[in-house]
């Protein structure tokens, strides 16, 4: 790990909303994980199944200044057993989505292993600017993803919260990527009651707004809940204060792509070139 510790200011709010009768998000923020967890399979499932996902990184990854790519595949691998013990309680079967960000080291330099299963998100957000990092396992995405809807299209279409992976199911494989850590860039994680409510453009912008995460955290929620508040809300903020890079305008970089499957031993260091929006 680089001499500089990476040094980081967190705030996590979740909510029940309007509409729902319980809260079946859950998240960790604690060094060096931060991950949302969004539970399917209703009262008494969905709920315990975004905390199995919850435990097992508590268990696997919690402790360190850095975890490693191994111990986010063993808390992946957990929590996808975990969340199947559940499913086998009930009789609509449970899952959960799972998108956060885990601090650890590549070629000496502290960098960000951003990770996904389902439409949970994780954003970047740098002076004025928003570019989201993961991609969504929807079926809406892929439609986009397929020339067959578009992009401007994703919000009202009437199935766009129908998943295509989550943890506990059939397919659980996760995203991830590697991105360097940069002082002043503020990440956001949150699940889909965030997203399906209010746009990128006003999630921009309130992040701009908002000055410590706390007031960033708890402005997106209330955003939310008076767009509606069908589904449950959670959100969590981080702001790198020092210990990364420095970012200037002609900065490029490359988001790094590993496969986190949970079937798999190896890493496909396919390397995706991302432009840095400053």
């Amino acid at each position: 790990m680089p001499n500089a510790p990476v040094v980081v200011t967190v705030a996590a709010v979740t909510d029940r909303g309007q509409k729902r009768q319980a809260n079946e998000d859950s998240l960790l923020a604690e060094s060096p994980v931060y991950l949302v967890a969004d539970g399917m399979g209703g009262y008494d499932a969905g709920d315990l199944a975004s905390q199995a996902v919850v435990a097992a990184f508590r268990e696997h990854v919690v402790g360190d200044e850095i975890t490693t790519l191994d111990e986010v595949r063993d808390a992946l691998s957990a929590a996808d057993d975990a969340v199947e013990v559940v499913s086998g309680t009930t009789k609509r079967g449970a899952g959960s989505t799972v998108s956060g960000v885990a601090l650890v080291e590549h070629d000496g330099l502290p960098h960000w292993l951003v990770f996904n299963v389902g439409d949970s998100r994780v954003y970047r957000h740098t002076g004025s600017d928003l570019e989201q990092i993961t991609v969504d396992h929807s079926l809406g995405q892929e439609l986009v993803d397929e020339g067959a809807l578009r992009p401007e299209d994703l919000a009202t279409f009437a199935r766009r919260n129908v998943i295509t992976r989550a943890i506990g199911a059939p397919d659980s494989t996760a995203d991830s990527w590697l991105m360097p850590v940069t002082d002043g860039e503020r990440l956001l994680i949150c699940s889909d009651g965030l997203t399906s409510e209010v746009s990128d453009e006003a999630i921009r912008a309130t992040l701009t707004m908002s000055g410590r995460p706390e007031s960033a955290a708890e402005a997106l929620v209330q955003r939310a809940n008076q767009a509606g508040g069908r589904d449950n809300i959670t959100v969590i903020v981080v702001d790198v204060v020092s210990g990364g890079g420095r970012l200037t305008n002609d900065d490029t970089t490359s988001l790094r792509f590993a496969s986190l499957g949970l079937g798999d031993s190896m890493i496909d260091d396919t390397t995706i070139p991302v432009r840095v929006v400053v």
